[in-house]
């Protein structure tokens, strides 16, 4: 067994993998690893089942024909050294991505801002936690995460801010729930929307779009009023005026509120955990800063059990700070715009071209590729034109640059169909370096398989670029010699009294860098546990934290007559960023398989739509057609929806179409979770349901795809159903000379299609005026098996009973199973685990099985 690190959130998992033939691999969690010890969250489970070679980019392509290295290479070094001659190194720009190791990101970033000589070098991180980056250097003095993973196992209260952490960071809340079940440990979760974790919780404040930093505020002045603001911070009297003259409304019950700030003010072990739903905003930093405020007013940070406590969304964000991968950071927690901090950097490369201010945010970067300011782009392991807010002129961005090279592991994503070089990149599991996670640990990503054909690391592509461009220092045999540079590099800032010092590391040789085990930064011993800012010292000149007195501000886009609706936007538990690694393990697609949007039942009832239907959600930059969640998870003139979704998987599902290119003014994030949006039924007159052997991309108005154990499922409709519905499939299945069976069902309008190969079932459609209601699971299984007499029963035979829609993909276990084993006597979580395994790996269903406990011990009660 090989030790490795997860490739998905920011918990940064160790798992242990094994080769099985030729591609395949076995997936277990490591229990030797801090951060997870052994536990595995349901993406992490499924690994093994997204290492395959279908797909993959195994050799470069230039303008589509396939080519060599040389050719490729030549290619991006002549245009960008070409550009730059012309237009000056801000003509030029790289796009990078919190999936690449640390060792990728120190490569593109010291040829970005050492040689090249621009700062146009940004990541999609961009979109995750920048605002925590702007709010920690804002009061720290430096990008310093306080806390440890072990402060949740010793807090007396966890605060849950804008963090689905059950679904988004499994593992973590497997800590948080053995906390409460050790120590008592209380949860609130401040969310607008009633997530799943919101639902396990003690105390669930839905506070108002945009309110946090009211809500916050309230907090501080409570604490003042109590007598407990009692920290030595600059700026507390200042941010407690600030905090006493906030008038915002927060959208939470008096009462509710009450309870949180009276238990807030008498724990002093106190946990505040802060995502997305935070950082992506217009007044993200300041969101940051409020609840940063509210710690050092009461000195509840560095020390066991207490602290803020940013937990981000991909496995490198981390090592991507650490490096300056940011367009306004310098390596090693160094400032761009320091000349003491840029010379320095300057030195030890022996630059001769450092950039000298900062670079183009992420949102601004893809504008100026829109207008033609930067002429060639670069971009590695990211869907810009899916992810970036208004992503169809992102696209278009793409679609008109002189230049673009793509970096990936395949070229079927919307940003890769763009490119006029693709470099076919090595993958998880066949790459070698270092990434770091949460809570600042260290940890080494093996390779364990071959790359496909000639695919390449990152780090090398790089490198090999800068050599042609005719730049020197990027001669390294291999990612520890990358490795022990950074380390070195990290001296030098220490030296200049930053935070990021593992200069310790420096002279590992190469074995010592290939059995290295994961570790923590800081190393020193005043540092207790790992954490900083227990001490009382801060990275600001004068070595005191800078409270921010901060205001509440109105949302960026407000709402109106054509567009009534906040949108908020986030992820679901099985699916990760635009899952071209998740969407090929069959049973992550199984839980939620197609792009949905959630509308409280008054909503739903007011604009004439049910559950099932379609939907358009709509804004000035794009479109989206969503299936219908009815449901008062949200509360009214809210929406939630999934980012998953792209035009490989769902054209119609990529919601970030719609979503306002609004910024934070100091991080640059974009918000995410607010836009102002309508919506309306999308006037679907045909659905169907089709499952295949084969690849198929269907022609439909709407159409939503999955891979199966059996081949591909996909949801489909239109405004009016087909003239000929068996011509219409042996289209859509590519399969003109199969057998067709045919069953037509007049009381339900449902038209059942079998298409036959050589007497097996290649292809099942079931079509009618309504969206189809059948055991998917069921006609799926059904695929590649001999023709039988249930083949066209649209509800399971009585020997093929139905699990029901999936709830813990970790087991393969459905709903209908758990309430036959609910309805049986299991009475609690912990039982229906027993009866059925469900919620027994990564605990990221059990809020889902408590539901429906609660929900048939309702049913019965009234019964």
């Amino acid at each position: 067994m090989i030790r490795s690190t997860c490739p998905y959130c920011g918990v940064g998992c160790g798992v242990l993998l094994s080769p099985a033939g030729e591609s395949g691999l076995v997936v277990r969690g490591d229990p030797d690893h801090p951060a997870n010890q052994g536990r595995l969250c349901s993406k992490g489970t499924a690994l093994g089942e997204t290492v395959g070679r279908a797909g993959r980019l195994t050799q470069p392509m230039i303008h589509g024909q396939p080519a060599d290295w040389d050719g490729a290479l030549d290619l991006i070094a002549t245009r960008f050294r070409d550009t730059v001659a012309a237009h000056g190194p801000d003509a030029v720009a790289l796009y990078l991505s919190g999936q690449m190791l640390t060792e990728d990101y120190y490569v593109a970033n010291k040829l970005m801002k050492g040689f090249i000589g621009s700062a146009n070098v940004d990541t999609n991180s961009r979109l995750c936690m920048a605002s925590t980056v702007a709010g920690h250097v804002r009061a720290f003095g430096s990008d310093t995460v306080p806390g440890t993973y072990e402060d949740l196992d010793e807090a007396d209260l966890v605060v849950l801010v804008g963090s689905n952490l059950a679904w988004c960071h499994p593992i973590l809340w497997q800590r948080v729930e053995a906390a409460r079940a050790a120590r008592g440990t209380k949860i609130v979760v401040i969310d607008p929307r009633r997530s799943v974790t919101a639902e396990a919780a003690d105390l669930h404040l839905p506070v108002a779009p945009g309110a946090d930093v009211a809500l916050f505020n309230r907090l501080l002045a409570e604490l003042a009023d109590r007598g407990l603001a009692t920290g030595v911070a600059t700026g507390l009297e200042d941010a407690v005026a600030a905090a006493r003259a906030e008038e915002a409304d927060t959208g939470v019950r008096p009462a509710d509120l009450a309870r949180f700030l009276d238990m807030w003010c008498r724990t002093e072990r106190v946990v505040t955990v802060f995502s997305q739903g935070v950082n992506q905003s217009t007044s993200g930093t300041d969101k940051v800063n409020a609840i940063l405020n509210c710690h050092l007013a009461t000195n509840r940070i560095g020390r066991p059990g207490m602290g803020p406590f940013s937990v981000t969304g991909q496995p490198n964000a981390m090592g991507g700070r650490e490096v300056g991968g940011l367009s306004n950071q310098l390596a090693c927690h160094l400032a761009l715009e320091n000349p003491a901090h840029r010379d320095a950097v300057g030195a030890f490369w022996n630059a001769p071209r450092m950039a000298d201010k900062a670079g183009l945010k992420a949102v601004d970067l893809f504008r100026a590729v829109g207008d033609g300011r930067i002429k060639a782009l670069w971009i590695i392991h990211t869907n810009p034109a899916v992810t970036l807010p208004e992503a169809d002129a992102v696209r278009a961005a793409i679609a008109g640059c002189d230049f673009v090279a793509v970096s990936d592991v395949t070229g079927a994503t919307d940003t890769a169909r763009l490119a006029h070089v693709l470099l076919p990149a090595a993958a998880w599991a066949e790459k070698s370096g270092t990434v770091t996670n949460s809570d600042r640990t260290i940890s080494r990503q093996r390779a364990v398989l071959s790359p496909p054909g000639s695919a390449r690391p990152d780090w090398w592509a790089l490198a090999q670029v800068a050599r042609r461009m005719g730049f020197g220092g990027f001669d390294w045999a291999g990612p520890a010699a990358i490795f022990r540079e950074h380390a070195a590099l990290s001296g030098v800032a220490g030296r200049l009294g930053r935070d990021f010092d593992i200069s310790a590391k420096a002279t590992i040789d190469d074995a010592g860098y290939e059995g290295m085990a994961p570790f923590r930064w800081p190393f020193t011993a005043a540092r207790q546990g790992g954490r900083f800012f227990g001490d009382g010292r801060f990275f600001t000149p004068d070595g005191k934290a800078r409270m921010i007195a901060v205001r509440n501000r109105p949302l960026a886009a407000e709402t109106c007559g054509d567009r009534p609706f906040r949108l908020n936007t986030g992820r679901i538990r099985d699916q990760w960023h635009t899952m071209t690694r998740t969407a090929l393990a069959p049973r992550l697609n199984r839980h939620l398989g197609e792009p949905f949007v959630e509308v409280n039942p008054v909503d739903a009832l007011r604009h004439g739509l049910s559950a099932f239907s379609l939907a358009e959600v709509g804004s000035d930059s794009g479109h989206a057609i969503l299936r219908v969640a009815v449901t008062d998870r949200v509360r009214p003139g809210q929406l939630f929806a999934p980012m998953h979704w792209t035009g490989e998987t769902a054209p119609t599902g990529r919601i970030d179409a719609v979503v306002a290119a609004a910024t934070d003014p100091l991080s640059g994030q974009p918000e995410s979770k607010a836009a102002a949006v309508s919506l309306r039924p999308w006037p679907a007159r045909w659905f169907a349901f089709s499952a295949s052997a084969a690849d198929l991309r269907p022609a439909t108005a709407y159409w939503a795809r999955r891979v199966t154990d059996t081949g591909q499922a996909a949801e489909l409709a239109m405004s009016e159903a087909p003239p000929d519905i068996e011509a219409f499939a042996r289209d859509l299945f590519a399969l003109p000379e199969a057998e067709v069976m045919r069953l037509d069902d007049a009381a339900r309008g449902l038209t059942s299609l079998c298409l036959i190969r050589a007497g097996r079932v290649a292809a099942l459609l079931f079509a009618g005026p309504s969206p189809v209601t059948l055991a998917r699971d069921s006609v799926i299984a059904r695929i590649g098996a001999p023709l039988d007499r249930a083949t066209l029963a649209p509800l399971v035979a009585a020997d093929r009973p139905d699990g029901g829609p999936l709830v813990c993909a970790c087991t393969g276990v459905g709903r209908n199973t758990i309430q036959t084993a609910i309805l049986d006597g299991a009475c609690d979580v912990a039982a229906v685990g027993c009866a059925t395994g469900a919620g027994t790996n990564c605990g990221a269903c059990r809020p889902e099985i408590a539901s429906l406990l609660s929900q048939l011990a309702s049913r019965t009660a009234a019964e």
